[in-house]
């Protein structure tokens, strides 16, 4: 199978490393970095030291610039592994793509004046509304995909064959790969578990305790359900990977970078420096307005993401996020 994964940051490369390490599938690999001069780093060293130092890739993988039209010609499958900011600009250079394409980015768009933020296959009906196309996601850190640690994603589209495409090219001994063809639920599940895990991030450095931050993340996901619902999602989608486990995996473990945001705010660290230090992208930061914006037209109450917007927004010291959601009046447990 030929593979081309455009998006040479830390899970572009860990996708395109354990798609080549298939050793079952014996998959053609090609990753596409924009930028040439990064191309031509990674080919000479064998290491995107950049956004996956220490970890060497395979011989066979192709490591290319240039136009975009010339790297996916003749390809099976297309995985975009841009952040949100980049999605719609590819999706435009896709148009006439023939191959199944896939994208892996998590979050809603910045909103586009007059309009809210749009999520990943809301902007593909706008830029290439003729692909086949869909989301691979759900809970898994770049870095130990592209050490082979057991990890299990799930490939959402409502045309079957991207899921089987996907399935084939990535489904083996260390990755796993669900098929699902709730598209809406799992875009929402990777977009909300970000700002969900700034919040609780910031428990974690304020020193709030294990029981607070148990209980930011199961209200949480009762936002993230609420909202999903609203937008046309299924219920169960929410307990499965890219919603119950992503949340779990963002909000707590060590290498996600908006759990980091979380604990730098929490030592007194501005918004903008907090996101700058981490050197990637974390897309919580900058999708939380567009969470609350589409809650607020759908009449979904999401008062942990309306915290966290204020916060980044500099309307609310971390004490003050804290103190608005325990004050809170009581009510009947429910989504």
């Amino acid at each position: 199978m030929k593979i081309a994964v455009l998006g040479a940051g830390s899970w572009g490369t860990a996708l395109a490393i354990s798609a080549c390490q298939n050793a079952t599938a014996r998959h053609q690999v090609t990753l596409w970095a924009r930028d040439a001069a990064q191309a031509a780093q990674i080919r000479a060293q064998q290491v995107n030291t950049r956004y996956l130092p220490g970890v060497a890739l395979p011989a066979p993988l192709q490591v290319r610039a240039g136009p975009v039209s010339a790297v996916v010609a003749g390809q099976d499958l297309v995985i975009v592994a841009t952040p949100m900011s980049g999605l719609r600009g590819l999706l435009g250079e896709l148009q006439t793509c023939t191959a199944p394409v896939a994208w892996l980015c998590k979050g809603f768009e910045a909103a586009r004046s007059p309009s809210f933020g749009l999520l990943a296959h809301e902007v593909k009906e706008q830029e290439a509304p003729d692909l086949i196309a869909g989301v691979l996601s759900g809970p898994s850190f770049a870095l130990e995909v592209a050490q082979g640690r057991p990890t299990a994603l799930v490939a959402a589209s409502e045309h079957a064959p991207v899921c089987a495409a996907l399935v084939e090219a990535l489904h083996g001994p260390s990755l796993r790969v669900y098929a699902n063809d709730d598209v809406t639920g799992v875009e929402v599940g990777g977009a909300v578990k970000n700002v969900l895990a700034i919040a609780t991030g910031l428990c974690d450095g304020l020193g709030l305790g294990l029981n607070a931050r148990a209980a930011l993340i199961t209200r949480g996901l009762a936002e993230m359900t609420r909202l999903g619902l609203a937008l046309g999602a299924r219920a169960d989608t929410f307990m499965g990977l890219s919603g119950l486990g992503d949340l779990v995996l963002t909000a707590t473990g060590d290498l996600s970078r908006n759990r980091k945001v979380g604990l730098l705010l929490a030592q007194g660290m501005a918004p903008r420096q907090a996101a700058d230090s981490l050197g990637h992208v974390a897309e919580g930061v900058y999708c939380a307005r567009t969470v609350v914006q589409r809650a607020a037209r759908l009449g979904v109450e999401m008062p942990i993401s309306q915290a966290v917007d204020a916060l980044l927004a500099g309307q609310l010291a971390a004490g003050d996020a804290v103190a608005a959601l325990m004050g809170r009046e009581p009510r009947h447990e429910h989504l």
